[in-house]
């Protein structure tokens, strides 16, 4: 036999060794990974039974509450607080358990599994998705500058409009990955991406005309100012998330202005006059399109609907940052006035 041909020989065998070792390898990859599907649906079902008997005792503990004495009632009041506890734990716990998708997912993506199972799956989606969001807030601003100093064009003006309305959608299908994974995200934070779609989509319909020429460049004007803000909000974000998570003190997936604390303010107190000044610009808007809606040549159902999105979307933002900044303000006046 040939030394090229015994070489040959050679490597097979090893490679028929490795095979052997990759087989058994696999085998008891499936075998484990059988085990913890068995694990992962025992764990939801069981979280689902003590959901099920905690909310069964909460309404019982309601219904004795109205002819409780002061001394039950305050046990009543401990006993709850328990039962809230327990619930924020079953909701961590939930964040590395399979879930089924929400409304929205199930119409975009089906049926499919976006649990993160790990730590460091979920820390890497949230970096990924906190880039993903500058990147195209910086595109963004270069195309309303653009649009709005350059490029004079109705044409321009649809491309920009649709890839809003692509950048709101993706953001919504996105953060709805993130809250399947345990985000924190609630209250008008969902709804807002919903909304900025909506009213995207309506820019994108509205024919060129006298009183589209009119809101034109006020409109791409708060498009540049909201990028800057945006661009504001991810390096804030970014610092918090990191310093928070380097102190072992939030989920990997926070975000938004909730859950800060008091050494936040430094960059917080910098911050809240843009976005404040964003939110009354779009007040500014509405006014303005609501003013533009009675001119007499004004013919476009678009207008009205817009007027009345941007004020959704200033009632919505003005009033959840107030109600936010006020609870932690209270949060953090209560932690100072204990010994």
């Amino acid at each position: 036999m040939s030394g090229p041909l015994e070489g040959c020989e050679r490597e097979w065998l090893e490679l028929e060794g490795e095979f052997q070792e990759l087989q058994e390898t696999h085998r008891i990859y499936k075998q484990k990974l059988e085990e913890l599907t068995a694990l992962q649906t025992l764990c939801s079902g069981s979280i689902n039974k003590q959901k099920k008997r905690l909310k069964d005792l909460w309404l019982e503990l309601q219904r004795y509450k109205r002819h409780a004495g002061s001394e039950e009632a305050e046990l009543v009041q401990q006993m709850r607080a328990y039962i809230k506890e327990r619930q924020n734990i079953f909701f961590d716990m939930e964040a590395y358990l399979p879930k089924k998708n929400g409304l929205y997912l199930n119409l975009v993506l089906g049926n499919v599994n976006v649990t993160l199972l790990s730590n460091q799956a979920k820390f890497a989606y949230k970096d990924e998705y906190e880039k993903f969001k500058l990147y195209l807030t910086i595109i963004l601003l270069l195309g309303a500058v653009a649009c709005r100093f350059v490029l004079h064009y109705r044409v321009t003006d649809e491309v920009f409009n649709f890839l809003l309305v692509w950048y709101y959608c993706t953001l919504t299908i996105r953060e709805s990955i993130l809250i399947s994974n345990g985000s924190r995200i609630k209250g008008w934070w969902v709804s807002h991406h919903y909304v900025s779609t909506f009213l995207s989509g309506v820019m994108l319909t509205w024919p060129n005309g006298l009183i589209y020429q009119k809101f034109r460049d006020q409109f791409l004007a708060f498009s540049i100012f909201q990028s800057c803000v945006q661009f504001l909000q991810y390096y804030y974000q970014r610092g918090c998330l990191y310093r928070l998570r380097a102190l072992g003190e939030r989920n990997h997936l926070d975000l938004t202005v909730e859950g800060f604390q008091s050494w936040m303010w430094r960059g917080l107190t910098f911050l809240l006059p843009f976005l404040f000044c964003g939110h009354f610009w779009q007040l500014y808007n509405a006014v303005t399109l609501f003013e533009l809606s009675t001119h007499e040549e004004c013919r476009e159902w678009q207008v009205f609907v817009l007027a009345l999105t941007f004020l959704v979307l200033f009632l919505g933002n003005f009033l959840t940052t107030l109600k936010v900044v006020h609870t932690k303000l209270q949060q953090n006046r209560n932690k100072t006035k204990k010994p």
